[in-house]
């Protein structure tokens, strides 16, 4: 049974630092693709990090790259979003996702999702 549970969000001033957390259990495949989305009241989901956990592929969205780093870790089947220097743009509902193999940004490619951590940036 593939379970993710994020945790690690809530509320921070702007400029301020959060680190969101996703444990995964049940994923059994060789090589899968993890990652990060986000959605905000009226919006569209959107992609905001992935990487393929073998190592080969990362990917951020141009809106938090050189703010957020995606990691891993591999012994425990952790994913993380380090998030530094937020903005009140990036207040939204945040979700891990999983799908096998390849990568892509398209939220309805994934099957495996958590229930997803809230972050609130206040200016």
């Amino acid at each position: 049974q593939v379970q993710l549970v994020e945790s690690g969000g809530g509320s921070v001033q702007a400029g301020g630092s959060l680190r969101l957390s996703c444990a995964a259990s049940g994923i059994t495949y060789s090589s899968y693709c993890m990652a990060w989305f986000r959605q905000a009241p009226g919006k569209d989901r959107e992609g905001v990090a992935r990487l393929n956990t073998d190592g080969t592929f990362t990917y951020y969205a141009d809106s938090v790259k050189g703010r957020f780093t995606i990691s891993q870790d591999k012994s425990q089947n952790i994913l993380y979003l380090q998030m530094n220097s937020l903005k009140p743009e990036d207040t939204a509902m945040y979700y891990c996702a999983a799908r096998p193999s390849y990568c892509t940004g398209d939220p309805g490619a994934f099957t495996y999702w958590g229930q997803g951590t809230h972050v609130t940036v206040s200016s």
